[in-house]
Order: structure tokens, then C-alpha cells, then sequence
């Protein structure tokens, strides 16, 4: 009866791809069914919750509900989420600058779960009067899958509107963002080395941090400690000819945190020759070429981290939203339009006691995460949900080379201690203790070493082939053309000498 109820619970309806003439709309409806709008789970059928999203708070919540409903078969649980891995994301500076591995920021997904069902799929669209959300998998496969309590925690991307141009810069909001900037670090190292005018080594060795938040300012103290730790490879590079700049449009840098500790993370920064500016907008940016009000600069690495915006696909649900495109719920995390769907972190406005929303960062949304699982159990059991009401524990900024600045429980932090509080705190949200004690190994013996200068090469052979070929191809041309020109220059000098 158990397994009956299981494969009854939360089916994942194919759609068949659409032919030629035919608009996917159409076949979606045709191919699948109509589903009708969800009944109420009964003694037949257990209640289907779906979480969106496999970042800090849908894996929260996840977690949370299974712990909650325990193997009850009445309720079934189910992730969907574009990868089959979720990022630590404040280690991705450490990860990028090679004081981490790349795999100690991506946590698995499956060894996660106890009994919640994973769909690794990109969602595309939800019909929330029918309540089915709409998601394509990896091999273009579309699946319809329906809900009775719908959480969505699909996270924000970064704001590319804000500043004309924006798509000319690096963003750095995932894995593959921080190995691209490493390798386009450690290129631009080479260029520079081997370049002729002053100009091109120049730009190459300049560096434009664009935003002065938390993740502006921890990049840059990253990238300042990474190229101090690499330019020994590098004996034709002088360190003072880094340049590292950094534009924040506000008053100051680190908004987030008070303003003592900003100002250490200033002097530190500055002292390792970085420029730092505050009320200074960017006016645009170009490819290796950005613009303020008052100059023009060139620079061969151009990182935007000025904002971010909810994720396209939850700021298209049929749900209401706010003006910067946030689901609005209330303090119980429940849409205000629709009481079936549920939001949290950077896509919901979740307002505090003073009516403002809570800020965007891992520490709100894993909170979140708990107690919106527990809102939905207790719907589900039709019980009353509560308010969520947190106060933050603190906030943490890391510097680079094993400096940070942090605010816990009141007490501030500076240097080691705090950089030491800041790693011990992301250890422990990952979730299985076989890859804390791995990980924490493979941090104490990093402390002793440099980090590498290795540049991953993400190119298939084939793709390599491909550009190897296209190359010579082009040299051969010019060679070809270069001799043609000589001869045709040869021919009309004798012509010539025999007139």
C-alpha cells in the first residue's frame, strides 16, 4: 500500500516535444492531458509538496521537511533544481583565488536527502491556477509536475540592467563564474608577461571590482592576496604594477555591516595599494573599457557584483510582486495572492517586525528555509502558521590572505579570529559529516602552501582542434597573401628596371 502511494503521489508528466508547425503551448496541453486543478490530498492520494530551487534555502527546507514528516506516506516531498549539487557560495572567493578547491564550494545534492525524490531540471513556468509547475531536464525532456504546497527558492542572478553594458563585465555568482575569473586572472598574468607595449601590459595587469557590498569587497581582498601570492612565478611583473580598483555608487563600502568594521576593511584593502572609491557610479562599460563621470579606464578584468535581481522565472510567476520583482508574502513566508505558493530568500520581500524586508544573505534564508518548512507542515496538518522573526546573529566579511572583519553576537572580530569564525560557521552548513572532516583536513594542510597557478582549460579536445586549425589557417592566409604581395612588388620592380 505504501509503495502504491508513493508512485501515486507526485507523478512528473512527459510532454512530448513539439513538431514542426505546431507551438509547444499547445502540445504541452495535448501530449500531457489537461490536469485538472489539484484536489485536496485525501486518504488515496498524499500531499504533494515541491521545493524550486537547490541553493542554501531549498535544501533547508528540504531537510527540514523530511525531518518533520519523517517516512509519514501521506506526504511527499520533491526538489527540483537545474544541478545535482548546491554552492557554498561565500567560499567561492577563497575557491577562486586557489586558497580552496573548487569541490569543497559544491555540496551533492542526493547524499542530502533521506527520502525526499530529486528532479534535476531547469524550471521554465508555473500555472498556478492548476498548480503544475512546467520544467525542461537535461536532455530537453518537459515535464509537468504537480503541487498541493509549492516553495520556491530559486535564488537571484545579478543585476545586468543597472549599468549600460553590464554584459561586457564578469559576474561572479557561481562555480563556473569563479573558475572563469581564475583562468582570465591567471591569462591576463601571461599577457602580461610576454607583452610588448606598455599599454597592453597595463591593462591586463589592471582590475575593476564594480560594487563595494559584501561580495565586492571579499572579492577584492581575494584577488589583492592572490596576486601577491603568485607574482613569484612572475619575476618580470613588479607588484606595484597591479592596479586593483573598486567603484561603490554608495557612501561607503560594506553597507551591511557597521561602520568601524567597514573602515578596518578600508585600511586594510588600501593598504595593499587597492583603490577604493565610494559615491562613484559607473556610468558604462565596455569590452576592457569602463566609464565613470569624471574618466575613462582600461582594464583587462572587469567584474560586476554591483546588485542582484530575483531569479526571471520566479519574477514571471502568475504571484504578486513588488517593484524590484520580489514574491510578496507575509510573515509567515506565504504568497499574499496565491496561499498555496511559499517564497523565500533573494526572490521573496519577507518582512521583519519593522516592516522591512529582510536582507539577502545565507544566514536569513536557512532560517527562512526552517521555518517555512515548518508553516507548510503545519498546513498540511491544518494548523495555523507563524511569523517568521529572526535577528541576526552577525555578519562576516573575509579579506584574503586568512584576514576577515565580523560583528557575532555583538562582539566584533578582526583579522585571524575573525577569518577563523567565518570558515568554521560555512563548515557546518554542510550537511554530512564525511565531508566536514575531509574538508576541514584538506584546509589545515592548504594554510602551509601558495596556492597554484594552474589555468583549467574547460575546452573539449575537439574544440581545441577546432580553434588550433582555425588559427593556422589564418596564419597560413596572411603568410600566403604577404608572399604574394612581395612577388607582385618583385615583378613590378624588374618591370620597371627593364623599362
Amino acid at each position: 500500500m505504501r509503495e502504491q502511494l508513493m508512485a501515486t503521489a507526485f507523478p512528473i508528466v512527459p510532454v512530448a516535444k513539439a513538431p514542426m508547425g505546431r507551438t509547444p503551448a499547445k502540445l504541452i496541453d495535448g501530449a500531457a492531458g489537461a490536469i485538472p486543478r489539484a484536489d485536496p490530498p485525501s486518504a488515496t492520494r498524499a500531499a504533494r509538496i515541491l521545493v524550486l530551487g537547490g541553493g542554501f534555502g531549498g535544501i533547508a527546507a528540504v531537510r527540514r521537511l523530511e525531518h518533520l514528516f519523517g517516512s509519514r506516506p501521506d506526504v511527499e516531498i520533491t526538489l527540483v533544481s537545474r544541478d545535482n549539487f548546491f554552492v557554498i557560495t561565500p567560499l567561492l572567493f577563497e575557491a577562486c583565488s586557489g586558497r580552496l578547491e573548487l569541490r569543497h564550494c559544491a555540496q551533492p545534492i542526493r547524499p542530502a536527502l533521506r527520502r525526499a525524490r530529486f528532479v534535476e531540471a531547469t524550471v521554465t513556468s508555473v500555472d498556478a491556477d492548476r498548480r503544475v509547475v512546467r520544467a525542461v531536464g537535461p536532455n530537453d525532456g518537459t515535464y509537468e509536475l504537480p503541487y498541493d504546497q509549492l516553495i520556491v527558492a530559486l535564488g537571484a542572478t545579478t543585476n545586468e540592467v543597472l549599468i549600460p553594458g553590464s554584459e561586457a563585465a564578469l559576474t561572479f555568482k557561481t562555480m563556473t563564474d569563479a573558475l572563469v575569473l581564475r583562468n582570465h586572472l591567471i591569462e591576463r598574468l601571461e599577457r602580461a608577461d610576454a607583452a610588448i607595449t606598455a599599454a597592453a601590459r597595463r591593462r591586463c595587469l589592471t582590475v575593476v571590482v564594480v560594487g563595494g557590498g559584501l561580495v565586492g569587497v571579499e572579492l577584492l581582498g581575494e584577488l589583492t592576496a592572490f596576486a601577491g601570492d603568485v607574482l613569484r612565478y612572475y619575476p618580470r611583473i613588479r607588484r606595484e604594477e597591479l592596479r586593483f580598483h573598486l567603484f561603490e555608487a554608495g557612501p561607503r563600502i560594506l553597507p551591511e555591516i557597521d561602520a568601524k568594521l567597514a573602515d578596518i576593511s578600508l585600511r586594510v584593502l588600501r593598504g595593499r595599494g587597492a583603490d577604493i572609491r565610494v559615491s562613484t557610479p559607473v556610468r558604462a562599460i565596455e569590452p576592457e573599457r569602463l566609464h565613470l563621470s569624471y574618466e575613462s579606464i582600461d582594464a583587462g578584468t572587469i567584474v560586476l557584483v554591483a546588485g542582484i535581481v530575483p531569479s526571471a522565472v520566479a519574477a514571471a510567476f502568475p504571484v504578486e510582486h513588488d517593484r524590484r520583482g520580489r514574491i510578496v508574502v507575509n510573515q509567515a513566508m506565504r504568497s499574499l495572492s496565491h496561499p498555496t505558493i511559499w517564497a523565500l530568500g533573494d526572490c521573496a520581500a519577507i518582512p521583519g517586525p519593522d516592516g522591512e524586508p529582510y536582507p539577502a544573505l545565507a544566514q536569513h534564508a536557512i532560517r527562512e528555509a526552517r521555518r517555512l518548512a515548518e508553516n507548510v507542515a503545519a498546513v498540511v496538518d491544518e494548523r495555523a502558521p507563524a511569523p517568521f522573526v529572526f535577528r541576526s546573529l552577525g555578519t562576516m566579511a573575509s579579506l584574503g590572505h586568512a584576514q576577515a572583519v565580523a560583528r557575532v553576537f555583538g562582539v566584533r572580530l578582526t583579522g585571524f579570529p575573525a577569518w577563523w569564525v567565518r570558515r568554521t560557521y560555512y563548515l557546518f552548513q554542510m550537511p554530512r559529516w564525511d565531508r566536514r572532516l575531509r574538508i576541514m583536513l584538506d584546509w589545515t594542510v592548504a594554510l602551509f602552501f601558495r596556492p597554484d597557478i594552474t589555468k583549467v582549460d574547460i575546452a573539449t579536445e575537439q574544440v581545441q582542434m577546432r580553434d588550433e586549425r582555425a588559427s593556422s589557417t589564418r596564419r597560413s592566409g596572411g603568410y600566403i597573401a604577404e608572399q604574394a604581395n612581395f612577388a607582385k612588388g618583385d615583378a613590378d620592380t624588374r618591370t620597371k628596371a627593364r623599362a
